[in-house]
């Protein structure tokens, strides 16, 4: 039992010696200078100028007849040769020079890839000139067609379906352009809530719906930009955008358009999050005592349809409660008042209009009322002047005032007195215009 452990540790031990000295072998033949040939076949041939110069002169290559690879002999050291395949070499032919159909001969260029370049050189080929086989192009126009597939969703309606070729131009051999009857694309619109926009592959079809193989057939447009638009339909409410201010509230007032809805057609992305259709802006402060109406033309969302036929919407608009009232006010304040400045008020009380709600204006009184006049810009300044006063309602009630208010102010020097108004002098009465005589009775 031993000596046939000690038998297969010697096997093992043989077999990695093998492969040690194999490797060494391999590698050794390979780094070292030792130049070798090889042959690479199938190297393919780019051609060139096919869909440009040679369509322009009503020309095609035919791949039947025409040489699609060529087989390459290079030399070189063994490690270089060992990594090239048929990527390391690049031949290409021009059709530039090409003027007329038939199968001819035309020179290649053949170039190793950088890498290898310098290292290898080519000893021998399989053709000396490519074959080309030149066909004159034959050309039509076909329709394009558009299959639907899928619905849209319930509640929405498709529009016209929209493609941005209706008709595109194929060419190459006749006998196989003269089996396409039309050309199609395909557009599955699934269950849409949507318009829907694809960019679509074209396929071509005979006249009995047979689809086509494309290889061989060439058009300028392979792809079909196609559009369908998706309409629902809705009822809009016609609203105003009130302006409000205190004392002319939107709650305050009763407002009524007519009509109040209308009923519109669009794009299901335009509608979908649409309620409203705001007809323009109404400042409530111009409310006055009596009912009055405006008109305003209904302008709905672009691309979109008017299915009511109605154009303009009157509103009608009135404030029930209002009232107006006249309060007096005693309470005067002034902000930024100058320092080391005195100031005497000649206006002792102002008149101020208000207006709201009858129970609003019930509820004020004098005392609610302050007048704010600001002396930012009277800081230098001496004498008498006329303020711009701001009015400021304290009576927890929605107020609005009107009118404009000014304060009477005179601005001195602080300490100086103000002057004595002048005594008015009354002339004594002459007993002959009727006067009363000394020491008489009256």
């Amino acid at each position: 039992m031993e000596n046939k452990s000690i038998g297969m540790r010697k096997a093992l031990y043989l077999l990695l010696a093998f492969c040690v000295a194999a490797m060494i072998w391999f590698f050794v033949d390979m780094t070292n200078d030792k130049v070798v040939e090889r042959e690479i076949s199938g190297v393919p041939i780019v051609y060139t100028d096919e869909d440009t110069v040679l369509a322009d002169r009503g020309l095609m290559l035919l791949e039947e007849g025409t040489d699609d690879g060529i087989d390459i002999t290079v030399k070189g050291k063994r490690w270089d040769v060992s990594q090239m395949d048929s990527n390391s070499i690049r031949v290409i032919v021009e059709l530039k020079n090409i003027t007329a159909s038939g199968t001819q001969k035309v020179p290649y260029q053949l170039s190793v890839v950088t890498r290898f370049n310098n290292r290898v050189e080519v000893t021998d080929r399989s053709i000396s000139m490519a074959t080309v086989n030149i066909s004159e192009l034959y050309s039509k126009q076909v329709e394009v067609k558009c299959e639907l597939v899928g619905n849209v969703a319930e509640g929405y309606n498709a529009g016209q379906l929209q493609m941005s070729h209706s008709e595109i131009e194929i060419w190459g051999q006749q006998e196989l352009i003269d089996q396409v009857a039309y050309a199609k694309v395909k557009l599955d619109i699934g269950s849409a809530t949507g318009s829907i926009s694809e960019t679509l592959g074209v396929q071509y079809y005979t006249a009995e719906g047979e689809m086509l193989d494309s290889t061989g057939i060439r058009t300028t447009v392979e792809r079909i930009q196609v559009s369908l638009p998706v309409f629902v339909t809705k009822e809009l409410r016609l609203t105003m955008n009130y302006i409000d201010a205190p004392g002319a509230r939107r709650r305050n007032m009763r407002a009524v358009l007519d009509p109040e809805t209308i009923m519109v057609s669009g794009p299901a992305e335009v509608l979908r999050d649409r309620e409203t259709i705001v007809l323009g802006d109404f400042d409530l402060l111009s409310v006055g005592d009596t009912e009055s109406t405006h008109t305003y033309g209904i302008t709905v969302p672009d691309g979109c349809t008017n299915l009511s036929g109605v154009t303009r919407s009157t509103l009608t608009i009135s404030y029930p409660d209002k009232t107006t009232a006249r309060v007096m006010t005693e309470n005067i304040r002034f902000d930024n008042a100058p320092e080391g400045k005195d100031l005497d008020v000649q206006t002792p009380g102002v008149m101020v209009t208000v207006f709201g709600t009858e129970a609003d204006v019930s509820a004020i009184s004098g005392e609610n009322i302050i007048l704010v006049a600001d002396l930012s810009d009277y800081s230098s300044a001496l004498g008498s002047y006329a303020i711009p006063a701001e009015v400021e309602i304290n009576s927890g009630g929605d107020i609005g005032v009107t009118g404009e208010y000014e304060i009477q102010v005179t601005i001195r020097e602080l300490g100086d007195e103000p002057e004595p108004p002048e005594e008015e002098t009354i002339p004594a009465m002459n007993p002959e215009e009727g006067g009363e005589e000394e020491g008489e009775e009256p």
